[in-house]
């Protein structure tokens, strides 16, 4: 996709996005006007008032009619005020509250529709951002933006028509302020664009080293390395509060002298000054001067209260382009005639993948793996054995060749059949905030207990499930803390409970302490059994055993075989068992795979 057409589709998706509350937003624009037109009344009813008593100081004859005439207005005018503005917020906070509504179910929609690989490439908190940060932006665009918008622009324009009307020259007097403001603003905001990223960049390097420093209290205490361990925290907190202080010193004369000339006590001392000045000149008699003094102190609220919402505004744009960027990735392609696997084989036929389309990590990967064995990819980190892994239950998509299940290209099987045919166990475990029993049956939500509770015994995870005073019910972070072997073993049940015939299996192993590693060991054995078996091995005492070992280099298969051809061969292979013998000088256990 080009720029321009992915910029095209960004914009689309911000514009839609907004679709189902259009109206709303109609009705809160429409609201706002009508509640800053009947706010400037009253304050123009007191001027015709003043006028209409004013005879009766000479001893004049009042117009009795026209004075209940403006006094009426004057409290229609109030009530409308009112009601517009009670109205005008309640449609406004219905309006978000349904713009928050359908964005989520929008978001879950779409997260359904992306790739798994989207989701393993980023974390929980990404997630997190878009369906509850972002969203919740938006709440000040939608709740108060619109109406502090249209009352910045509405009162100004009708207090300063009436007032060209009645008196000229105080209306020009009471654009001073306003255009004094139009003129320094621009000065005050120089360079902010440079400078909202730098802040930005700044508190993303600060919440970083805090949840680094937060996460590793424990570590560094048990190693004595406190004091390196908060040195980028407080680093990144002295360079934080360095940039702010700097940004302020920067900006606090001219937000001061902007602040001054809008106040209320400066601006009318201001008009005063310049009513008087036309009185004493003949160009306007006193009561003229009142209308001035009245309206032209509210020209200057609304623009200072819109101000001072400008970082809510900013904030809340910035989660419209990320939700706009976000509703306009691609969609995992869907075949319109889906096929179902004939079989339990795995097959890769002249494989080649990138990520960014670019630069190649598998290249011309051909490989099978029969029903009922297990296949190991071995090599060194970065050599491709994840990504070739991942893209049987397709985290990704082949850029080409094929990857087939029961000779069916993937891509050509619905997602909710892919997933009754592949499982994965990967060693990021990924555990809900939700019961023991839940997390477990999360790939048959339909599972009896007993079969969870069966499930559970096979992965070595019963006994210590029964020992939570809710048992099954205990609820994961709250009344249920888990080890990293205990919630992988908890992924290992879940994986049981599936029983697909297909098992992609990153080793769960590779960091447990010797105890969780043999428990860990049994559950892996239990599941891999009679299933087709694909796992990437980091410890090579465990697959011993494998059917074939795939010996991957640069995205390329160089070697292949079972333990025994591999280590005769005295390949790469070889090489790597005697290097992995020499660094664990210790008896090897039997390979756990069958």
């Amino acid at each position: 996709m080009s720029d321009q057409s992915q910029a095209s589709t960004v914009r689309a998706a911000g514009e839609s996005f907004f679709a189902p509350v259009r109206g709303s937003l109609a009705g809160i624009v429409a609201l706002s006007v009508l509640g800053a037109l009947s706010g400037v009344i009253p304050f123009i009813a007191i001027v015709e008032l003043a006028r209409t008593l004013l005879p009766a100081l000479s001893g004049d004859s009042i117009d009795a009619a026209r004075v209940w005439i403006i006094v009426a207005v004057a409290v229609v005018a109030l009530f409308v005020s009112f009601g517009s503005a009670f109205l005008s917020g309640l449609v406004s906070h219905f309006a978000d509250a349904e713009l928050q509504l359908t964005l989520r179910q929008r978001i879950v929609r779409h997260l359904q529709q992306l790739p798994l690989g989207w989701f393993d490439r980023r974390a929980s908190g990404t997630v997190r951002k878009l369906v509850e940060n972002d969203v919740v932006a938006l709440h000040q665009l939608v709740a108060h933006a619109i109406h502090d918008v249209v009352a910045a622009v509405s009162v100004p324009v009708v207090s300063l028509t009436y007032l060209f009307v009645v008196q000229w020259q105080l209306a020009v007097a009471a654009l001073v302020p306003l255009v004094v403001t139009a003129i320094l603003y621009p000065v005050l905001m120089r360079g902010g664009a440079e400078k909202y990223r730098q802040y930005d960049e700044s508190t993303a390097a600060l919440s970083g080293a805090t949840v680094e420093f937060v996460h590793g209290i424990a570590v560094v205490k048990r190693f004595g390395q406190i004091g390196r361990s908060h040195r980028r925290y407080r680093d990144e907190t002295r360079r934080y509060v360095h940039f702010v202080g700097e940004w302020t010193r920067e900006t606090a004369v001219m937000f001061t002298v902007i602040e001054i000339i809008t106040s209320p006590v400066v601006v009318l001392v201001w008009l005063l000054a310049v009513g008087v000045w036309l009185v004493n000149a003949g160009a306007a008699a006193p009561i003229d001067v009142l209308p001035g003094l009245l309206l032209g102190l509210g020209l200057t609220g609304p623009l200072m209260k819109l101000g001072s919402s400008a970082q809510f505004l900013r904030n809340a744009t910035k989660a419209q382009q990320s939700l706009s960027e976000f509703f306009a990735l691609e969609p995992v392609p869907r075949d319109d005639a889906p096929r179902s696997p004939k079989g339990r084989d795995a097959a890769f036929d002249a494989v080649s993948f990138s990520y960014d389309g670019k630069r190649r990590v598998l290249h011309e990967i051909t490989a099978a793996c029969a029903p009922g064995t297990v296949t190991a990819l071995v090599g060194a980190s970065g050599s491709g054995k994840s990504s070739l892994a991942k893209l049987v239950p397709r985290f990704y998509d082949a850029q080409e060749g094929t990857v087939a299940i029961g000779e069916v290209d993937v891509r050509q099987i619905a997602a909710t059949e892919l997933y009754r045919q592949v499982g994965f166990v990967f060693q990021d475990v990924q555990l809900l905030r939700a019961s023991l029993r839940d997390n477990i049956r999360l790939t048959r939500p339909a599972a009896s207990d007993e079969e969870v509770e069966d499930a559970a015994r096979a992965a070595q995870i019963h006994e210590r499930i029964l020992r939570f005073d809710r048992g099954y019910d205990a609820v994961v972070g709250e009344d249920a803390n888990l080890s990293g072997g205990e919630a992988q073993r908890v992924t290992i049940a879940r994986a049981l409970l599936a029983d697909t015939p297909v098992l992609v299996l990153d080793e769960a192993t590779a960091f447990a302490d010797p105890d969780s590693e043999a428990s860990i060991q049994r559950a892996l054995s239990i599941l891999a059994a009679e299933r087709t078996v694909l796992v990437i091995a980091h410890r090579l005492h465990t697959i011993v055993g494998a059917d074939q070992i795939l010996v991957l280099d640069e995205g390329r298969i160089v070697e292949r075989g079972t333990h025994a051809e591999l280590v005769a061969a005295e390949g790469r292979f070889a090489r790597m068992w005697a290097d992995y013998q020499a660094n664990h000088a210790r008896s090897l256990p039997e390979g756990v795979l069958p």
